[in-house]
């Protein structure tokens, strides 16, 4: 059993990304006999989160990090609370979305490295620095279109495939669907790196354009994921009728509701992150 935070970059608001909305990954969590302590940012009145700031102190095994924000969502001691908590073991995950959403993720070292913003470390390639989800023109790049929320999207493992997909629900034993959303982030691990790996790979509904959905860090003191998006794990992509705030336009699928057993085998997906973020002494 790991004692996991799971913690969004804002603080509540009732019409935003708030941690309710990631209330089925908790219980998920839960279910999977870990101690799940769920909580927005409560900046003080020096602009620090007192769990995340102090958190190489606090009681906890892991850490997942909804970023959530759009650049501002962690002080410079919330960062270093995060870096002396993986330096002395602690496993860390990460989700963001387009453009600069969870672009306070870049400060957190190698954790920062593998993921590319808008303003903030793109993504080296120019061809990659354009509009992908043609269906949201005022959301900028990075927006790689995996399909629609409520919708599954399939994904590539990359050989060798990484221990956090492996499922004996999944018919080939590998787990290659995820949640599908409109317009993803961009994650990957710079060639000179080699203890970053991308594992997985999604394809744009819309351009074609392979992409990167998520990057493991190990040979640190504390393990990582990195993921492309928090899309992967909000309740909007597990169950649409759980809602979303307003400013969310797209139109979703369907998929998931006449087909939940494909969402059931990526739930493995989290169980086996959570095993290894934490690996057994």
């Amino acid at each position: 059993m790991a004692r996991i935070l799971l913690q969004t970059t804002i603080p509540y608001a009732a019409d935003d990304w708030h941690v309710g909305r990631f209330s089925l990954l908790r219980d998920e969590l839960a279910r999977a006999g870990h101690a799940v302590t769920a909580r927005n940012r409560e900046p003080d009145a020096g602009s620090d989160d007192p769990v995340l700031s102090t958190l190489a102190r606090a009681s906890f095994d892991q850490l997942w990090l909804m970023g959530v924000d759009t650049g501002d969502g962690l002080s410079d001691n919330d960062v270093a609370g995060i870096i002396a908590f993986r330096d002395a073991g602690g496993g860390v995950l990460t989700a963001r979305d387009h453009a600069d959403l969870g672009a306070s993720i870049r400060k957190l070292g190698l954790l920062g490295v593998v993921n590319h913003f808008h303003n903030f470390n793109p993504e080296e390639e120019p061809a990659r620095r354009a509009q992908d989800d043609q269906d949201d023109p005022d959301i900028p790049w990075p927006n790689y279109h995996s399909g629609s929320n409520g919708n599954y999207q399939r994904v590539e493992l990359i050989e060798p495939v990484h221990e956090i997909f492996r499922s004996d629900r999944a018919p080939n034993g590998a787990i290659e669907f995820f949640p599908a959303h409109p317009h993803e982030g961009a994650v990957g691990a710079p060639a000179s790196e080699s203890r970053a790996r991308v594992v997985a790979r999604g394809r744009s509904t819309q351009s074609g354009r392979s992409f990167n959905i998520a990057v493991v860090i190990d040979g640190e003191p504390g393990r990582a994921v990195a993921e492309s998006t928090f899309h992967h794990f909000c309740d909007l992509n597990w169950d649409v009728d759980r809602g979303c705030p307003s400013f969310v336009t797209d139109k979703p699928g369907d998929e998931m509701k006449r087909d939940p057993q494909r969402l059931e085998t990526f739930k493995e997906y989290v169980r086996n992150i959570a095993r290894w973020l934490t690996p057994a002494a």
